[in-house]
């Protein structure tokens, strides 16, 4: 009878970690910048002009703690992190729809040098949650228990290089691997089993700092690659072995003076074998095109009026639309075709109002400047930029750079301890 009850327990655990993945294998990602990772949410029906007050507010909660991701929703449930009131910690929160926590953890240690608010937006696969604090510990959570379910060192194991504001990657999670860009002198680059944290692959090294951009997942021809970014180059890593196919280092004439190996927070844009890159400080912006063997790119063209700071960039019908970096606190918004590089316009917001991130959706674009707090519903159109409605976000500190989130015709804003969720369906 035991040994009868024994198989039935490794039956049923073996049949629990089959499901489990099966779960993370089948399930598309939630977190960073939308399903795609593009900043586009696939909504419809939403407000194409918003009250002068702006739109509904469904309510607010001010213990998030501070940080500068963004939330998750998934499965019913809103997901963000943020750091405990001792400021030493960062903690992933749970909350209902309607805004009540539900539970908080501690998983990590925060960067706690030069903004030291954490970072990392969860990534949602199933019912696991990933993350990566800003020293370095990559972490999986049980989202329905609150638990971890497992944790690794990332910057004892493979030795992260960091840069001064230490590490701000959302992991990529698919094909049950978890990617994590410790850069150094091990690898640039790891995958990590999503269900035990244990080591699949590594790439080789650069001996440059970690990037601050999350890496994007791409297929082009059939096959998929992971195209990220390190101190100084943009790389393709096959996805199967985690072999780098190929590198792009050339920056134009403004990377030596600026110091590139400081600067790549941005995840770039895929689309039809065109990778696009850029970021601020005036790196400036650039077009690559990848082989039909995913071995190797050529560059198309530069733009020198996009060189997006923190807020990202994105794609609607044909045209590339963010802000730009005139210095730390000021920046006007700007509109590239997608195709030749062309500048639409370069245009300042007004009134104060700097730079800032941007999402879209139901062709409209939603700029959050990061300055004053402004929220702004613009025409998604390269003729100019045109403001139909915004509003102001109040509450919260520090620098407005969390990137909003839309998910079933809610606006959700992040502001340091402060989370706001907002009708605009």
């Amino acid at each position: 009878m035991k040994k009868h009850n024994n198989r039935k327990l490794r039956y049923w655990t073996l049949l629990a970690f089959a499901a489990m993945a099966m779960n993370l294998n089948g399930q598309d990602q939630q977190g960073w910048r939308g399903p795609n990772r593009d900043g586009i949410y696939p909504e419809t029906g939403l407000l194409k002009e918003w009250p002068a007050e702006g739109p509904k507010q469904l309510w607010e909660t001010d213990d998030a703690g501070k940080g500068y991701s963004s939330p998750v929703i998934a499965n019913g449930h809103i997901y963000i992190t943020g750091m405990n009131e001792e400021e030493n910690k960062e903690i992933f929160s749970a909350y209902t729809m309607d805004g009540q926590k539900q539970y908080t953890i501690v998983y990590g240690t925060p960067w706690l040098k030069s903004y030291p608010e954490t970072r990392t937006t969860p990534t949602i696969v199933g019912t696991m949650a990933y993350v990566v604090s800003g020293t370095g510990e990559v972490v999986c959570i049980d989202t329905e228990s609150g638990d971890i379910a497992w944790a690794i060192d990332g910057s004892a194991k493979f030795g992260v290089k960091t840069g001064i504001w230490g590490i701000s990657e959302s992991p990529l999670v698919f094909d049950n691997k978890v990617i994590f860009s410790p850069g150094g002198d091990q690898t640039a680059m790891v995958a990590l089993d999503a269900q035990t944290g244990e080591t699949v692959w590594k790439t080789e090294a650069f001996g440059e700092i970690c990037n601050y951009a999350s890496p994007l997942l791409i297929e082009y021809k059939g096959k998929k690659q992971i195209v990220a970014l390190t101190g100084k180059r943009v790389m393709g890593v096959n996805p199967d072995d985690g072999k780098v196919m190929w590198s792009f280092d050339d920056f134009g004439h403004n990377a030596e003076e600026h110091g590139w190996e400081k600067i790549s927070p941005n995840t770039p844009l895929f689309k039809d074998g065109k990778i696009f890159v850029c970021n601020g400080y005036d790196m400036n912006s650039f077009m690559l095109q990848l082989n039909d063997d995913l071995a190797g790119v050529e560059l198309l063209w530069r733009n020198d009026d996009l060189d997006t700071h923190l807020g990202g960039f994105v794609l609607v019908d044909g045209t590339i639309y963010g802000s730009n970096w005139l210095n730390n606190s000021k920046g006007n918004w700007v509109a590239v075709d997608w195709m030749t590089g062309e500048t639409k316009y370069n245009t300042d917001w007004g009134s104060g109002k700097s730079k800032g991130s941007i999402i879209a959706a139901d062709n409209m674009l939603y700029c959050y400047d990061e300055k004053r707090g402004y929220v702004g519903l613009v025409k998604a159109s390269p003729e100019a930029f045109d403001v139909v409605s915004q509003f102001a976000i109040k509450k919260g500190q520090g620098p407005h750079w969390a990137h909003p989130v839309i998910n079933d015709g809610v606006l959700y804003v992040r502001h340091g301890t402060a989370l706001m969720a907002y009708l605009i369906k």
